[in-house]
């Protein structure tokens, strides 16, 4: 039966029509026919030398391991579930200005460009206006408001994905003696790729154009968000 909360001992949340129907069975079981595997003889005849070895001997075609745990292993449970990227909410469209309430940024106010194939948002500040570059975020840390730009006709680089905000992989191993002499020491500061930074100021170049349309834009985005007291947002409009 699906999970149901005990009220108190023996009184479940739900009832057991209600759990059954919870675990839709009514669907009825998935079928889906499976191409025939070919059957695989479970000997095979090998030829042995020597004259009283009977010249042919049968022998297993799989190999039982030579070695197994002395205890039972649990194996994990199999999950036909896979995970789905979040459906857009449909107060945030291409051009909407977004508060952050999480990260780095938290409280910075920035533009909406598109949603990524993982479900993360893909929005920029611009940087020249607050200083918040291109970055994902996930649209459960952010307050949707209801300004928005007009960025029709725009269209972002397919290149920029989920792909292109992936870190590099650090190649080789540091000796532990030279660990041991780096310690305290600053790392050494890699320098921004310069193919970045360009696709960061055509992006913005373009959102600045719709900024600069409308009268106090720019003030509000650099403009950071805070709540004094008395405030509470589930009383104000953005």
């Amino acid at each position: 039966m699906a999970r149901s909360r005990q009220l108190a001992p023996g009184i479940g949340r739900f009832s057991r029509s209600q759990a059954a129907a919870r675990r839709q069975l009514y669907k009825g079981p998935k079928k889906s026919e499976k191409a025939a595997a070919a059957e695989v003889p479970q000997f095979k005849e090998v030829k042995v030398g020597g004259e009283k070895n009977g010249g042919t001997r049968l022998v297993p075609t799989s190999k039982a391991p030579r070695f197994y745990p002395a205890e039972d292993v649990r194996l994990p449970k199999k999950s036909r579930k896979s995970p789905k990227p979040a459906k857009l909410r449909p107060t945030i469209v291409p051009g909407t200005v977004l508060i952050l309430l999480a990260g780095r940024f938290r409280g910075k106010r920035v533009v909406f460009l598109k949603q990524l194939d993982s479900g993360l948002l893909l929005v920029t500040g611009p940087y020249k206006i607050n200083g918040v570059p291109l970055r994902r975020v996930n649209q459960a840390y952010v307050i949707a408001t209801s300004t928005k730009l007009d960025l029709e006709g725009f269209k972002i680089d397919p290149r920029i994905n989920d792909a292109y905000f992936a870190k590099a992989a650090t190649k080789g191993s540091i000796s532990a003696e030279a660990e041991f002499f780096s310690e305290g020491k600053p790392k050494p500061k890699e320098p921004f790729p310069e193919a970045k930074s360009g696709d960061q100021k055509e992006v913005d170049k373009v959102v600045i154009a719709a900024v600069r349309k409308q009268e106090n834009l720019v003030k509000y985005l650099k403009a950071s968000f805070g709540l004094t007291k008395g405030q509470f947002p589930h009383q104000m409009v953005f």
